[in-house]
């Protein structure tokens, strides 16, 4: 089974097919990632890949990590992210996944970060309409009744709402491999993908179900 890969977005460009249509992209520098842990059934509990992306400075490095990081190799790595595998006989510890895991005509799923909006309102965060803008009218840009009063006298947990709009997880399914460039680390597909420039990305193939494991920064 293959396993995911770990990028940086670097931005949104187009590209032309046969036809002349332009086609929007997603360009995403992608690994090369190195195998830091292989995880088995005897010790672990379970069968997983671990590979790390991205070199980190010394000082940003604990001990432990460092002594965890040194058994795959020199370099100090920023992320780390396990995969869920059926086993581990296939992966060496130390070894590199590249981009050459991936082809032209394959789905991947892309996850990610998505930009941070801050405090936001309703219309904004969730797409209400908003009030009359007639004189008079306080309410243009206001929720509305929230609840009932004597009972139950509070506001239900889940309740739509002003507040942090954007900077959490996203997943984006089924986006195209256009275009995949072994030697700038380069995978062009198809679409947006979530978070800005610059932002750590975890693409794996569409067939994957239920992978784990939180990246670490």
């Amino acid at each position: 089974m293959s396993i995911g890969i770990l990028g940086k977005k670097l931005g949104m460009s187009q590209l032309f097919d046969e036809k002349g249509n332009a086609v929007p992209v997603t360009l995403i520098q992608a690994g090369p990632c190195r195998v830091t842990q292989l995880k088995t059934p005897a010790l672990d509990g379970y069968s997983a890949v671990q590979i790390g992306f991205g070199l980190s400075k010394d000082k940003l490095v604990n001990k432990p990590s460092k002594g965890h990081l040194s058994k795959s190799g020199e370099e100090l790595l920023k992320y780390l992210k396990e995969y869920r595998v059926d086993e581990t006989s296939s992966y060496q510890v130390g070894s590199q996944i590249t981009v050459n895991n991936f082809e032209v005509g394959q789905k991947v799923d892309i996850s990610g970060k998505s930009m941070g909006r801050g405090f936001a309102g309703y219309q904004k965060r969730h797409g209400f309409s908003r009030g009359p803008m007639s004189h008079g009218s306080k309410n243009h840009r206001q929720p509305g009744s929230t609840g009932a009063g004597t009972t139950p006298g509070r506001i239900y947990p889940g309740k739509r709402m002003a507040g942090r709009y954007g900077g959490k997880k996203i997943t984006t399914k089924g986006l195209l491999v256009l275009k995949v460039d072994d030697q700038k680390n380069l995978i062009v597909v198809k679409g947006s993908v979530p978070g800005k420039p610059g932002s750590l990305v975890n693409i794996r193939p569409n067939n994957i179900v239920g992978n784990k494991g939180g990246d670490k920064s």
